[in-house]
Parts: C-alpha cells; sequence; structure tokens
C-alpha cells in the first residue's frame, strides 16, 4: 500500500515556474514508477510526467516537454514537478500516481493516487 500527498500547488501568473511536491509513504517507494497527471473542469485527466523508478528515465507529452521535469529522491519517498513557462492552459488540479512496474501514460494503469493540488495560472 501506498500513500501520497501533494502539496505546492497554488496561484502563479503566466510564465512563472512553481514545483510541485509528491510525499509518499511506505518502504517500497523505490519500486513504483510515478506519474503526474492533471484534470481541468469538465475534462479527462491528462498525462503530464512520469518516471522510472529507477528515475533514470522521464517521459512527457509534447504539451509539456521542455517546460516541465519530473524528478524523484527515493531517500526521501519523494516526486516532484517542476513547472516552467507556464500558461494559463495549464490551470487544473495536479495529481501524482503510482504503479509497480513501468511506467505508463494512463492513468487505469495507476494503482494509487494522491488527493490533488490545485494550480491556477493567470494571464
Amino acid at each position: 500500500q501506498v500513500q501520497l500527498v501533494e502539496s505546492g500547488g497554488g496561484l502563479v501568473q503566466a510564465g512563472g515556474s512553481r514545483r510541485l511536491s509528491c510525499a509518499a509513504s511506505g518502504r517500497t517507494f523505490s519500486s513504483y514508477a510515478m506519474g503526474w497527471f492533471r484534470q481541468a473542469p469538465g475534462k479527462e485527466r491528462e498525462f503530464v510526467a512520469a518516471i522510472s523508478w529507477s528515475g533514470g528515465s522521464t517521459y512527457y507529452p509534447d504539451s509539456v516537454k521542455g517546460r516541465f521535469t519530473i524528478s524523484r529522491d527515493n531517500a526521501k519517498n519523494t516526486v516532484y514537478l517542476q513547472m516552467s513557462s507556464l500558461k494559463p492552459e495549464d490551470t487544473a488540479v495536479y495529481y501524482c500516481a503510482a504503479r509497480r512496474g513501468t511506467w505508463s501514460r494512463s492513468p487505469y494503469d495507476y494503482n494509487y493516487w494522491g488527493q490533488g493540488t490545485q494550480v491556477t495560472v493567470s494571464s
């Protein structure tokens, strides 16, 4: 069992930066691939980033590639999402998620979810 708690959301101006954190409980954090997803009102949950269990591989959709960076610190049981050059269309609730094995861009493949943190980008 893994419990995830996101933090770091808030209001940011367009062009600004924000770092989200996701703290995980459990002693097997390092065996999970981690993902970040976001969901805006009236839209489906969208893949934002993923990182392998070791942190050696990362994955992004084109919509955030070059602007967002996912990283993890297995010693601290924490995964991060550094967001820069933020746009109003990045406004959403951001969720971190965990799954055993390899990463996936589908939210249905993740077993554990945090409660989400709101990021609002003003124009």
